[in-house]
């Protein structure tokens, strides 16, 4: 027998595969399920725009701040085009710079959170010292400098969203592996003989991913939110068109005070919708992952008193 077969996988907790985990969560979670039905059909949408978009983006098909009818069922904005067309393709640019900056975010975070909580010690310290550091500068106002001075562009805007959103991720990360780190099949294959690639490939990244990937989830809605506001505030490519953009072309032609909501209402209610989607189904996955959500007598999430246990159910 190989000495390789000694190593001893990390088992599943539950009897549930990690592979698993997320769809078997989302089957629990009605609210967490409709929500990611949502996004799932959110981000279809923004992947078909060229195909299922009702009029040319850029071409002028009405009035200026047309009303909702028929042809146009959310109206035209203050250059005459279709707001749902307008919607679609700045929903498209917006998820794209939601994801493509969590991926940044979760890239940074995690190596940061497994290096540290794996090799501890003098690592541990230097890591986490400059987690604190990034911690504790406030986002939006970097993110409007540095903005400001890169100049307005989609991948400056990705880059600083991207290296300011991970620091939650790597504290979390690593509280996570220095537990895994100290289990008996870790330290089993350590004394095999096991090199610190192979542990960590094998066995601990498999334990942490679940949580990995509800940080990335509610990271996403950061991100979204971080893009909406620094495209509202000028700071996003002029020459792109996202759900931010929407609403601060509507803003600076005086959409409101010329009764023409539903230039700035519906691109707003659409990054609230997106943004409570991810946080429900990040919070679903944290309660599955957190034991202390689900026997606590007094429910944070529901704000009631839970039986205790042994007694009958009406017993407080």
């Amino acid at each position: 027998m190989s000495e390789a077969s000694f190593f001893v996988e990390a088992p599943a907790e539950g009897g549930t595969s990690r592979r698993g985990f997320v769809l078997q969560t989302l089957r629990q979670q009605r609210v967490a399920l409709v929500a990611a039905l949502f996004l799932a059909a959110c981000v279809l949408t923004a992947i078909l725009a060229p195909w299922i978009a009702p009029y040319p983006l850029h071409e002028q098909v009405g009035l200026v701040f047309g009303h909702p009818s028929w042809h146009h069922l959310l109206g035209l904005d203050d250059g005459g085009i279709d707001m749902v067309t307008l919607l679609i393709w700045g929903m498209r640019v917006s998820l794209v710079v939601g994801f493509a900056a969590t991926f940044v975010s979760m890239v940074i975070g995690g190596t940061v959170g497994v290096v540290a909580g794996y090799f501890g010690g003098r690592t541990d310290n230097v890591l986490m010292r400059i987690t604190d550091y990034f911690l504790v500068i406030p986002d939006v106002p970097l993110m409007i400098v540095v903005a400001a001075i890169w100049g307005p562009s989609l991948f400056h805007i990705i880059i600083v969203i991207g290296i300011l959103l991970w620091t939650s991720t790597a504290r979390v990360i690593r509280a996570q592996v220095k537990s895994v780190r100290e289990r008996v099949y870790v330290k089993r294959a350590r004394a095999l003989g096991a090199g610190h690639a192979r542990i960590v490939l094998r066995h601990v990244l498999p334990q942490v991913a679940p949580l990995l990937v509800a940080s990335t989830v509610l990271t996403i809605a950061v991100a979204i939110f971080d893009e909406t506001a620094l495209a509202f505030l000028g700071l996003s490519d002029p020459s792109t068109i996202s759900l931010g953009s929407i609403m601060q072309h509507a803003f600076d032609r005086a959409a409101i005070s010329t009764g023409a909501w539903w230039a700035i209402v519906p691109p707003g209610v659409l990054v609230t919708l997106l943004i409570l989607a991810c946080s429900l189904i990040g919070g679903a996955l944290e309660d599955a992952l957190n034991p202390r959500l689900r026997v606590a007598h007094l429910s944070a999430r529901t704000f009631r008193l839970r039986p205790l246990v042994g007694r009958g159910k009406d017993a407080l």
